[in-house]
This record gives structure tokens, sequence and C-alpha cells, in this order.
């Protein structure tokens, strides 16, 4: 056999393979990334009391630009002045506002009610794409966004320890809105870069947006070495592997399939602060998150 049919024969099999193995990459690399934001509630509701919402997430924005800057470097050549505004702009949409408004609400109410309010981000990414690229909304997946937004209604709605969530969940949902227009921006103005450097590079840019915040309201007190722990957790973990997958499913899949994994994100961040916090799981949240899953379920569904 001559070396160009084994070199065929090879092509071949490597193309056989491709196939089977992304069968199984993506369904798990969602569910690691499902698992790894989930934990991110805990950890804000652990740390941010003590650090506030700009200086704990400036340490998380910077702890993921450091790990995420290798991919910068390695994509320098193919970075033109106009990525860096564009950075810049899906940095803030994407990264910035969205961690401190989930920062700011995660001192005011249970880190099971803000990851819920994360469940919408699917609705909201389905909406952008229909309101400014003219993607289709079919009649089922209206009622799927309908569904969902009663079940916002009800999550708002809710009380715990005597007190309403309802400024903590308003928050929670305008961030995923945030993330709507970042994930369909970041598909349609970056795809031509790698996705592990459009994530360094947005997540750089949020870091410095940041940093005059987190200065001017860095806390005076001695931080706990738990909240320091959290902290870094969010930075390492739940910032710079978590969004290195997110682009990476990003690009491979588009916006609309990898914001699913809010279908994960709720119920690991449910079951991390029931173990670790003790936080119970209200009627009120029961019954908003079925509402909101069954209609980001729905919303997804193909024709």
């Amino acid at each position: 056999m001559s070396s160009s049919d084994s070199s065929l024969r090879s092509t071949a099999a490597a193309t056989a393979i491709a196939p089977a193995v992304s069968a199984w990459l993506t369904p798990a690399e969602l569910l690691l990334l499902g698992a790894v934001w989930g934990s991110s509630f805990l950890f804000m509701r652990i740390a941010a009391p003590d650090f506030g919402a700009f200086a704990l997430v400036e340490i998380r924005l910077a702890l993921g630009a450091l790990i995420l800057l290798p991919f910068l470097w390695r994509a320098k050549d193919r970075i033109r002045p106009s990525h860096w505004l564009r950075f810049l702009g899906i940095g803030i949409i994407n990264s910035a506002a969205p961690f401190v408004l989930f920062a700011w609400a995660a001192q005011r109410a249970p880190a099971g009610v803000v990851a819920i309010s994360n469940a919408t981000v699917v609705m909201f990414t389905s909406l952008v794409a229909f309101m400014l690229f003219g993607e289709k909304i079919t009649k089922r997946g209206a009622i799927g966004l309908l569904l969902g937004f009663v079940g916002v209604a009800a999550l708002a709605s809710g009380k715990t320890s005597g007190g309403s969530v309802l400024p903590a969940a308003l928050a929670g949902v305008f961030a995923s809105v945030l993330y709507g227009f970042g994930g369909n921006f970041t598909k349609r103005y970056l795809h031509d870069l790698p996705p592990s450097a459009v994530a360094a590079g947005t997540v750089l840019c949020a870091a410095v947006v940041v940093a005059p915040l987190a200065f001017v309201t860095w806390p005076t007190a001695p931080v706990p070495a738990l909240s320091w722990l959290s902290a870094v957790m969010l930075g390492a973990l739940c910032t710079g592997l978590a969004y290195f997958l997110y682009y990476r499913l990003l690009y491979r899949i588009g916006a609309p399939r990898t914001s699913t994994v809010t279908y994960l994100v709720p119920l690991f961040g449910v079951i991390w602060a029931w173990v670790f916090l003790n936080e119970p799981l209200t009627l009120s949240m029961a019954v908003a998150g079925a509402l909101i899953l069954g209609g980001v379920a729905l919303s997804q569904q193909r024709r």
C-alpha cells in the first residue's frame, strides 16, 4: 500500500471520528459550564457582602483576564485596532455590567433566586436575535417567551426571610438581557478571531472599565479568608475557565444553542446553595423555575 493510500485512510478515519467526538464533547462542555457558572452564585453570595459589588467583580475580571491572557497574545497578529473597540463594548455588555448586577443582587437575595433569574438568558438571546438580526420566532417560541416572563413575575413576587426579592430578581433579569445582546454581538462582530482570544480581550477590557469603581469602593474592613477564597474561585474558575468554554461553544454551535446552558445554571445554583449555604427552595422559586425553564424549552424547540 502506497503512502498516499495510507494518508487517505488516516484522513477518512479522522473524519469519521470527528462527529462522534463532537457528539459527546458539546454536551459535556455544556454540563461543565452549567456546573461552574451555577457555583458563581454561591461564591458571590459568600463574598459580595464583604467586598461589595465593584471590588468583587474587579477581582473576578482581573483573575479571569490573567488566566486568558496567553490566548490573547497567541492571536496578537490577527487583532486590529477595530477589534479593541469591539472588545470594549462587548466586554461592558457581556461581562462588566452583568457581573456587577449579579453581585449586587447576591447581597440582597438567596443564591438560588439570582441563579433562577439567570435562566432568562435564553429567551432574551432569541428575542435580541429576532429584533436586531431578523431571526424568526415561531408561534411555539412566542408562547415559550410569554411563559418565561410569567415565571419572572412569579420569581420577583416571592419573599425570603420576610423580605421581598423583587430588586434582586429584576437586577438578575436585566443582567440576562445584557447577556442576550452580548452573545449575539460576539457571534456577529468578533467571528474572525479565535474564541479564546475573544474571551481574553473582552474580559480584559471589562476589568479596565471596572477598576476605577473598584478602587473608590474598596472595603476598608478586613475581608475574611472564605470571602477571599470565593473571590479567587469566581475569577479563576467561574470567569477564566468558564469564559473559555463559553466562547468555544458560542463559535461551535451559535448563540441560541449555547445559551441553553442556562437550563443547567439554575439547577446547579440551587443545589450548591442548598448544600453549602443551607438555603431552602421556596414555593415561589420552584414555580418560577418551572415556568422559566418550561418557557425556555418551548422557545428552543425546532419546528
